[in-house]
């Protein structure tokens, strides 16, 4: 029997805004129109965005699609840039470099994807450059850019791409978005929550002693997670024994040069350090074990390399790893106040974002069936898992034995999914993703691949194509690529002029 529409969700308490809570309250109002569900975002002034999540993965151009927003009018006001991948240096070895782009790879031969000819091809002594075959990493390689263009064949019609942005300015834009949609925002100090008898949470306590009661509260506090675990007790899941790197100290810096259409993650002595190419200023982090480095230390590297900053160096700290239950009763947690995972890959908004479209996929009436909330964490906890292995796999591969930190990163015991993996593409170079995993086979291929891995045997489906008939597909595929990137314009051309340091 269907329910009585009076155990429908009414309202929607959204704690804390930053590009976490305003997505969540912009898809949430965008997909649950005409409902009779209120939508409140509550944010204190003194709490500051975060502000390390500045590059996205290309669903994130599709969220904007799916929100009905201007591509160049977010661009404009958020101060973005176009990313075609991520350059990563020196992480096998001090020197070496390698790309994860976005966009298609070669074309598939024999029903099978391009990499398993790369690598009949490579076992034939074949001299490849990934450049050849993805129009992304060709166009970043010469500081360009252009739009995908379905219209014609080839490597351009499957270019993709996504966003590097200010996230306090983005932060701003969805908030303006969601209020046009009727999400009401208040500026308030959430203080903590009333429960009620069965534990759920029945209202939210302001700081100056006021309340607001809701139906469903989303919990996007950030690291502290005000609601899943200083009133829920939820637990939390430590995977610093995977992924020990528990600070970062970010700084902006003014531009030096052409803005690159990519992300860059530059290996260091005890982590990694990003550079995020804005339209007004570069983003720089440098994320560190703090058993490796001190605080102080991994400043004066950062500044030393990334130049002096526009503002003052920000420390964060945290600890890897995720909520036990991301869903407990009538709270869900998004964002930082859901896990933490380092931003190597440029997946802590799109995780956010999947939180979001997986709540609409469960979303509860006021029964709060546990079979439904068990169903969302299974899925989530698996997702996080994935991206986490996949993360890992960036520093179990090095062949770095230089400082204490890589030394230790080559020695980790891997979960028992990544070691299969891992193996599998040893063996076969055959990659199996989960259904609906962030990270493709091709993905896993970018980073097997510049990390030096090389399989023991191609995929025999490939020795259907003769040795030269696979040397003309592949000269004619570099070709066309080659092709693709003339006449493209620029990265820099988009935007105003750069201010030089």
């Amino acid at each position: 029997m269907t329910k009585d529409l009076d155990r429908r969700i009414r309202s929607v308490a959204i704690v804390g805004g930053g590009t976490a809570g305003w997505i969540a309250a912009s898809v949430l109002a965008r997909a649950l129109p005409n409902t009779g569900c209120t939508f409140t975002v509550v944010e204190s002034a003194e709490i500051g965005t975060v502000g390390v999540g500045e590059a996205t993965i290309p669903p994130f151009v599709d969220l904007l699609g799916f929100l009905g927003i201007d591509l160049a009018d977010f661009v404009r006001h958020t101060g973005a840039t176009y990313k075609l991948g991520i350059k990563f240096l020196d992480w096998s070895r001090v020197g070496d470099a390698y790309w994860h782009p976005f966009g298609g790879f070669g074309a598939a031969i024999n029903r099978r994807p391009f990499f398993h000819a790369w690598h009949k091809a490579r076992a034939h002594g074949a001299s490849l450059e990934l450049s050849s075959f993805n129009l992304c990493a060709a166009l970043g390689d010469q500081g360009r850019f252009q739009f995908p263009n379905p219209k014609v064949s080839g490597p351009a019609s499957e270019l993709k791409f996504a966003l590097h942005f200010d996230a306090v300015l983005a932060a701003r834009y969805l908030r303006a978005y969601a209020e046009r949609l009727g999400v009401r925002r208040l500026e308030r100090t959430v203080s903590g929550a009333v429960q009620r008898a069965d534990g759920a949470i029945d209202a939210l306590v302001f700081a100056d002693g006021g309340r607001l009661a809701a139906d469903l509260f989303i919990d996007c506090s950030g690291f502290r997670g005000l609601l899943i675990e200083e009133t829920l007790k939820t637990g939390y899941l430590d995977w610093t024994s995977l992924l020990p790197c528990d600070r970062a100290v970010a700084m902006p810096t003014a531009h030096r040069g052409p803005r690159p259409p990519f992300t860059q993650a530059i290996a260091q002595r005890a982590g990694w350090r990003w550079s995020i190419p804005l339209q007004h200023r570069v983003g720089n982090g440098y994320v560190y074990s703090s058993a490796d480095i001190s605080d102080q230390a991994a400043m004066d590297e950062l500044t030393a390399q990334a130049g002096s900053g526009l503002a003052e160096p920000r420390l964060l700290r945290f600890v890897t790893g995720r909520r036990k239950q991301f869903w407990t009763k009538n709270c869900v947690a998004l964002g930082l106040a859901s896990g933490f995972l380092e931003p190597l890959e440029s997946t802590s908004i799109q995780l956010a974002i999947n939180g979001v479209y997986n709540l609409l996929d469960h979303f509860p009436d006021r029964d709060f069936d546990p079979r439904n909330i068990a169903a969302y964490n299974t899925e989530l906890s698996a997702d996080m898992e994935r991206v986490r292995d996949f993360i890992v796999l960036h520093y179990v591969l090095t062949a770095r034995d230089d400082t204490p930190f890589w030394r230790r990163m080559r020695a980790l015991t891997l979960p028992d999914a990544l070691q299969d993996r891992l193996e599998l593409y040893r063996s076969t170079g055959r990659v199996k993703p989960a259904p609906g995993e962030l990270f493709t086979d091709l993905s896993w291929f970018y980073v097997f691949e510049g990390m030096g891995v090389r399989p023991r045997a191609h995929d025999p489906m490939m020795d259907v194509v003769a040795p030269q008939r696979l040397q003309s597909i592949l000269a004619q595929l570099a070709t066309e690529t080659v092709q693709a990137v003339q006449g493209a314009p620029s990265h820099d051309s988009y935007f105003a002029p750069a201010v030089a340091a």
